[in-house]
């Protein structure tokens, strides 16, 4: 398998884990609920590609079901949406010329 193949695997494991955390489910949770053991769960989250597409596809229907695997990519999940949101920085309120003094350096 090529560089390109394997690290749009990892990218694919990275949504899901993303989709995991975006709907605030454990892995051992989103694993049992696929039928799969947590440690397939985490190798899936790595990328690996030894998951076979129904591993995969199992995993995504337990995170989020009804979601597909276009949607996942597309990340248009709007649990992915809320969770980005939350990741970005933002100020409360603009510093003053003595506070952005402090940061300069």
């Amino acid at each position: 398998m090529g560089p390109a193949r394997m690290q749009e695997a990892r990218e694919l494991g990275e949504k899901l884990a993303r989709l995991r955390v975006a709907r605030q489910l454990r892995q051992a949770d989103a694993a049992s609920r696929a039928g799969l053991a947590r440690s397939t769960a985490a190798l899936i989250e790595k990328g690996d590609l030894g998951r076979t597409q129904a591993q995969i596809l199992r995993y995504l229907e337990a995170i989020a079901p009804g979601v597909t695997l276009l949607a996942l990519l597309q990340e248009t999940d709007p649990s992915l949406q809320t969770l980005r949101a939350r990741e970005l920085t933002q100020r409360v309120r603009p510093l003053s010329n003595e506070e952005l003094g402090k940061l300069d350096f």
